[in-house]
């Protein structure tokens, strides 16, 4: 079982910068993407950033060049800097990862979120 934890978030002014972290734990297979996700009431959830192993990054257009997504691969840990923040980037954030065996088989797991709130 794949075991996502989740740290940073918090409150913060527009123009403000938080630092988002996932540390993933357990048998996860070495072909994998990590990245973040958000949610905000009422609206699906939408993709912010991934990186897959091999250090592949993408990012939504509503973030480039303001959010930059990391990984420590050694350790499974990938980290979202999140700099001139705005209010509508408020949302609860959740972590991911999907990864796949060597058979073509693959499995996503979810973080419990952490809430990122920009205050005007």
């Amino acid at each position: 079982q794949v075991q996502l934890v989740e740290s940073g978030g918090g409150l913060v002014q527009a123009g403000g910068s938080l630092r988002l972290s996932c540390a993933a734990s357990g048998n996860i297979f070495s072909l994998n993407a990590m990245g973040w996700y958000r949610q905000s009431p009422g609206k699906q959830r939408d993709m912010v950033a991934t990186i897959t192993s091999d250090g592949t990054t993408n990012l939504a257009d509503s973030v480039k060049g303001r959010f930059t997504i990391s990984r420590d691969g050694a350790e499974n840990t990938v980290h979202l800097q999140m700099n001139f923040l705005k209010p509508e980037d408020t949302a609860v954030y959740y972590c991911y990862l999907h990864h796949r065996n060597a058979l073509g088989l693959s499995w996503d797991y979810w973080g419990q979120g952490t809430q990122v709130t920009v205050s005007s």
